[in-house]
């Protein structure tokens, strides 16, 4: 019997380099491009071949409120700093209950952009972080 569970109100958890940055409530950006070569075969007029070329991934960014969690993303982007090296992760989608929809290893990561919270005293809206990262492509875990 399959699980034809609907991924509706779910959770991004995401790891870099053995590293848990924590949960995410938003995750956008999980896709792939393949480039196609045409090609036409001399003394065929009906169609021209359509070869794959280079595959290029979307970047993917995930938001959530600030948490304590927040720390972890300033670590990681402290380290590198110091020292940019694509490290291998794993985005992992849960339940409310935390079990496991879904799950990619995330190839070669390196950050692209993080927006920390804005602050206004005279708006009550959530203060949210946004963090965007590059990579190497995505493979199912």
């Amino acid at each position: 019997m399959t699980d034809n569970t609907f991924a509706t109100s779910v959770f991004f958890r995401l790891t870099i380099g053995g590293n848990d940055l924590g949960q995410f409530s938003t995750c956008s950006g999980l896709g792939a491009q393949v480039e196609i070569q045409q090609y036409a075969e001399g003394g065929n007029n009906g169609f021209a071949w359509q070869l794959p070329g280079r595959i290029t991934w979307s970047n993917i960014t995930l938001t959530r409120a600030v948490t304590a969690d927040t720390t972890k993303i300033a670590r990681w982007l402290d380290e590198i700093i110091r020292r940019v090296e694509p490290k291998n992760g794993e985005i992992v989608v849960l339940r409310p209950d935390l079990s496991t929809i879904v799950s990619w290893q995330v190839l070669g990561i390196v950050p692209v952009r993080w927006q920390g919270p804005s602050f206004d005293p005279s708006n009550s809206q959530v203060a949210l972080e946004t963090l965007e990262i590059a990579h190497m492509g995505l493979r199912p875990s």
